[in-house]
């Protein structure tokens, strides 16, 4: 079962999903009950995701608002104001209130990316005949030819099974 996700403004399970598109960009806010009604989200009319997202990021807590970045000098206002950071720094010094977010938005604060299906069995492949080659090294090196025979063998089984490169 997957975990349910969390409300981007408090701990609790969110069960209101809102979607906003705006300059074909999508922006998405998962909140609990409280949070929804608390921001007036049941009312559609006047509704600014973008302004609920800026508030859930960067509510500031005392003494977290003075929070400048040292290379471009942008602050939580400036982020607020123009809804993007003003240099890869920012990413640093903001990132006591970003993280947050993005643990909420994505499955973690890293982007990962996606690798294909056959490059993945590909690598899986090549590192399993790799350390087969190494036991069969240390087999020879330590006269346990009958280990040495079985990783033969096996390097064999598995230089059978290895997909070849699309073209």
């Amino acid at each position: 079962m997957a975990n349910p996700l969390k409300c981007d403004l408090c701990p609790k399970p969110a069960t209101v999903h809102l979607t906003q598109i705006v300059n074909n960009k999508v922006h998405k806010v998962d909140l609990c009950e409280e949070c929804a009604q608390a921001k007036g989200v049941t009312d559609p009319s006047g509704f600014s995701l973008a302004d609920l997202l800026l508030k859930a990021s960067l509510n500031p807590e005392p003494g977290v608002s003075s929070v400048q970045c040292e290379q471009c000098g942008f602050t939580q206002a400036d982020f607020k104001k123009h809804g993007r950071f003003g240099c890869p720094q920012c990413y640093e010094s903001f990132k006591v209130a970003v993280e947050p977010m993005l643990e909420n938005m994505h499955k973690g604060p890293m982007h990962r990316g996606k690798v294909p299906q056959r490059a993945l069995a590909r690598k899986s492949l090549h590192d399993r005949l790799t350390k087969l080659e190494l036991d069969l090294t240390d087999a020879i090196k330590a006269e346990r030819y009958e280990d040495a025979a079985r990783c033969r063998d096996e390097i064999t089984q598995v230089k059978q099974v290895e997909p070849k490169p699309a073209r």
